[in-house]
């Protein structure tokens, strides 16, 4: 194959997938959708800081499991325990840690509201990880067309994938765990990344034989329906939040009632006719959503925390208010 076209295929293929795929996981968060130069940046970590350190961490580790196996291995053995090990062992271990150290800074935002949310980015450090990986994959391994055409096939609709979900367990679980207490998070963040170790642990270990492949790809399509719904179930969780929390808000006099017949609902929320025309519809729904989230965490953190939620939440109703007040009364 032609060494341009062979780059040129190999950087469209890498690449447009996984934008589309993180175009995809950003629009699933139907809700509040996270900001697009913070999904960035979580992507931009997982295709270069996660991979550049996932790959000083693997020949670290490697070395020392080398050691070990060729102590107690044939030399004829050694070799290929060792490449197994590195797949099976190391990779998991390593490549996850590599990618979820963004996602726990990422926590610390504000944007980073739950489950769902942790789920969207750490998707995107995924998506990002694979992005990279894919194009190493394809010029290294890819020589000729029928070759790279079967990698791109696995790569794209598996390999890549698998960083996406492994993340988004691991983002799910940091999403659960942020606002409640330290006992949970002690015990919720570290069983996120070792679920995300075990997944990409199985993956590797069944498609490096054949008589196990299938398997693997069986595992892989399953895990990916199980994420799709438990994410649908978030997503679902997280409207019911915003119902329960803006009809207490409504019940106040700071909402009026009929708005509860549509911020709730992705289906509904920007439909026209049930706002003034001079509000503007997507800043109200923002803000409203953004109000009725930050409600909810304020009553599950503790109560030293609770001080700057607490002025955000005033600031979101005073500017509700003073949106409906321009509508009634345009200067």
């Amino acid at each position: 194959m032609n060494p341009f076209i062979h780059l040129l295929l190999a950087g469209f293929f890498s690449v447009v997938p996984m934008l589309f795929y993180l175009f995809v996981i950003w629009l699933m968060d139907r809700y509040e959708r996270e900001p697009l130069w913070l999904l960035s940046l979580n992507f931009f970590w997982g295709a270069t800081g996660a991979v550049i350190f996932g790959i000083i961490g693997s020949i670290i580790m490697g070395i020392g499991i080398s050691e070990f196996i060729f102590q107690f291995a044939t030399e004829s053995d050694a070799g290929t325990l060792n490449n197994l090990a590195g797949a099976v062992v190391v990779a998991p271990m390593v490549e996850e840690t590599t990618k979820g150290i963004f996602l726990l800074i990422t926590a610390m935002s504000r944007h980073f509201d739950g489950p769902v949310d942790g789920a969207v980015y750490g998707g995107a450090i995924g998506l990002g990880f694979g992005m990279t990986e894919n194009f190493l994959y394809f010029i290294s391994y890819g020589s000729t067309l029928s070759s790279l055409l079967t990698l791109i096939i696995i790569r794209t609709l598996f390999s890549a994938v698998l960083h996406c979900c492994t993340q988004a367990v691991f983002g799910a679980a940091i999403g659960f765990a942020k606002f409640r207490g330290p006992l949970t998070k002690l015990t919720i963040i570290p069983l996120g990344l070792a679920i995300a170790m075990f997944m990409h642990f199985m993956w590797n270990l069944t498609v490096s034989f054949e008589t196990t492949a299938l398997i693997g790809f069986a595992f892989m399509i399953m895990a990916v329906i199980i994420i799709f719904v438990v994410f649908q179930f978030g997503v679902y969780h997280d409207g019911k939040i915003i119902l329960r929390e803006l009809t207490e808000e409504s019940n106040q006099g700071f909402i009026p009632k009929e708005h509860l017949y549509h911020i709730p609902y992705t289906s509904r929320r920007y439909k026209s006719g049930w706002l003034p025309v001079n509000i503007n519809q997507k800043d109200y729904v923002r803000t409203a959503t953004r109000l009725a989230l930050r409600k909810h965490q304020m009553k599950t953190i503790k109560t030293g925390a609770q001080v700057s939620y607490l002025r955000e939440v005033e600031s979101l109703r005073n500017k509700i208010a003073s949106m409906l007040y321009y509508a009634k009364n345009p200067t």
